[in-house]
Formats: structure tokens, sequence, C-alpha cells
């Protein structure tokens, strides 16, 4: 049985790099064939060699500020479910969350695990963490939703398509289902909690006997479920979460806004925003982590497609991943390092007082 799994550990690991080697090369050759030729490519490195330093410190500031806000939506759901972690602790999460989603296969599994931990590492029980990562995964798909939703409208705006007002409507309903979904939430929680039972079942048939076992695997995941659907959301809540969700996005796109300004571009009002969710939208599939090379050209394409300049789309865009994708990156692996060694030096000071106690408890002398 222990060789069964390896194998299959193994094989799922050969396929994420397998995929995650596929996904890189997909995007190279996005970038290639969106290029094309070297005087385009070489006029935009030449305008973002002359970019603006004051529009690229408005967009860090813009994106640094989208981070912030996801600190503080953490900190606002996981106080919903009953913790209470402290702002900067969770400011540095955002940064080293952002990094493990920028570079490492898996998304958005790996990011989730990683703030799971950190969370029950500060206090949060399995219930309030995986409550909370459940709660902002949906309240960031109905915001993107929203932001896509206008870009949508904007762009068709003043046009008679029917098929564009058709689109407009699919956008809507998917908006209001993702709502219902996160008021809702219970009855997710509900079938999640009977996919764990029938496959542990089915685990129960092929390896003996286990059901009733408080310990197995699938009873605990059961009880995680459990006590998330005792925890309240109201209304109010909702909307603030999903306000704030929306907010995270939008200061993203301010980061790309800044970026045509600094390129000293002029920003296509009527397209950019609904390229910048596209782009969002397709970045996300599990091809190539942080959406490297797919982003760009999916962004670019648009724009261009939407009647703006090559070499401006082209030199808009590679801004705009600089500070969003590589400048995170950095920075993250960074905030990475330092939340690993507070946890490392937390468990120090904690071994201390214990190895203390112990020592004068054999250097006591012996009770008569």
């Amino acid at each position: 049985m222990t060789g069964d799994g390896a194998d299959s550990s193994a094989g799922r690991d050969v396929k994420a790099i397998v995929r995650y080697l596929v996904g890189i090369a997909l995007g190279c050759i996005v970038l290639l064939l969106l290029v094309g030729k070297r005087g385009e490519l070489a006029a935009a490195l030449h305008h973002l060699a002359g970019a603006s330093g004051g529009w690229v410190a408005a967009a860090i500031a813009a994106e640094a500020l989208s981070l912030l806000t996801f600190a503080w939506l953490q900190k606002r759901v996981l106080r919903l479910s009953g913790t209470a972690i402290p702002l900067p602790g969770l400011f540095l999460l955002a940064l080293a969350n952002d990094a493990i989603a920028c570079t490492v296969p898996g998304e958005p599994a790996v990011s989730s695990a990683y703030r799971y931990r950190y969370y029950r590492r500060r206090g949060a029980t399995g219930a309030s963490a995986g409550w909370t990562i459940f709660t902002i995964l949906i309240a960031q798909a109905i915001g993107m939703s929203l932001l896509l939703l206008l870009g949508v409208v904007v762009a068709l705006a003043g046009s008679a398509s029917t098929q564009g007002a058709g689109i407009t409507v699919v956008g809507l309903v998917l908006v209001l289902a993702a709502g219902a979904v996160l008021i809702r939430r219970d009855l997710v929680l509900r079938l999640a909690s009977a996919m764990v039972r029938s496959v542990d079942r089915l685990t129960m048939r092929r390896h003996g006997p286990t059901d009733g076992d408080p310990t197995t695997i699938a009873a605990r995941i059961e009880r995680t479920l459990t006590r998330m659907r005792e925890i309240p959301l109201s209304p109010r809540s909702t909307v603030a979460v999903v306000a704030m969700a929306t907010t995270v996005w939008s200061c993203d796109f301010l980061c790309l806004v800044c970026s045509f300004r600094a390129v000293h571009a002029s920003v296509p009002w009527h397209a950019v925003l609904l390229a910048y969710g596209v782009a969002v939208v397709v970045g996300s599939l599990p091809v190539v982590p942080g959406g490297f090379g797919i982003v760009e050209g999916s962004l670019a394409v648009v724009l261009v497609a939407y009647g703006v300049g090559q070499v401006s789309a082209v030199s808009a865009t590679l801004a705009f991943r600089i500070v969003n994708f590589w400048l995170a990156i950095a920075i993250g692996w960074l905030s990475f390092g330092v939340i690993a060694h507070r946890f490392r030096r937390g468990r120090a000071s904690d071994a201390e007082p214990a190895s203390e106690a112990g020592l004068q408890a054999v250097e006591a002398p012996a009770p008569e």
C-alpha cells in the first residue's frame, strides 16, 4: 500500500512539473507571436526605458494598496469567524501568498494551503481557517465578475449588438449565482460533506471498515465542514466582504492604468477594463503559475483588437507585469522568509522556558 501511494504521489508530481513546463513554453510562444517584428519590440523597450518615474511609483503604490486591502479583507473575514490576527502579519502573508501564486504550480490550492497553515499557527481553528479561505475565494470571484461585467458594459456602450447584450445578461446571471453561493454557503458545505462521506465509503469498501472511526481524515474533514456551517455571515457582512474583494481587484486594475501613463501612452478607457478582466480570467487557468506569458499576450491582444497601437499595448502590458508579477515575486519571497524566520524564532522562545523548567526540576533536591 505504501508503494502504491508513493507511485501515485510521484506521478502527480511529474504531471505538475510537465504542466508547469508546458505552460511556460506556451507563454513564451505567445509573447514571441505577440511581438512579431523586432522594430515593434525595440519601440516597446524604448518606451519602458523612458518610463515616467512618478507614474511607475504610482503603479507600485496601487499594487501595494491592492495587497494591503487583501490583508484587511482577511482580517475582516477572520474576525467574523471569531479569530483576531494583527494586520501587519496578514500584510506579510498577502505578499508571500502573491509570490506563491505567481511561481508555484497547483494554484489556488498551494497558496490556500499556505494561508490555512498560517491561520492555524496564529490561533485560528480549522473551521475558522477553512471558512475564511472559502469565503474569500467566492468573494474574489464575485468581485472579478462585477469588474468584468462592467468592462463588457463599457466596451459595448453605444452598440446595438444583440450578442453584446446577451453576454451582459449571462455575466449578470453568473454574478448573481456567485452571490447566492456566498450567502447560502451552508448548502455548498453540505454538498462537500456528502462528497467526503461518499469517498469514505468507497475507501472503506477497498481497504476495510473504518466507518465510525473519529481519527480518519474523512471524519476530521466532515467535523470541520460541520463547524464551518455554524459560522454566521449576515447580508450586511456579505456586502462588505464583496466590496473589499472588488477593491482588491480595482487597485490592481489601477496599477495597469498607471502603467499606461508611465510609458506615455493614452489610456483606452473604452477597452482597458475589459482587457484587464479577460487577462485575469485567462491567467487564472491552471496552466502556468501567475499566467506568465498568457496574461501578457491576452491583455495586449484584446487592447490591440479595440484599436490600441501595438507598441503602446505591449509597452504598457510589460510595465504592468514588471510591477504586478516580477516585483511581486521578489518582495513576496522576502516576506515568505520573514514569516518563516518569525515562526522559527517563536518556536525557539517557546522552547527556552520549557528547557529552563526541566533543568530546574532536575537540579532541585529530592524531598526528604
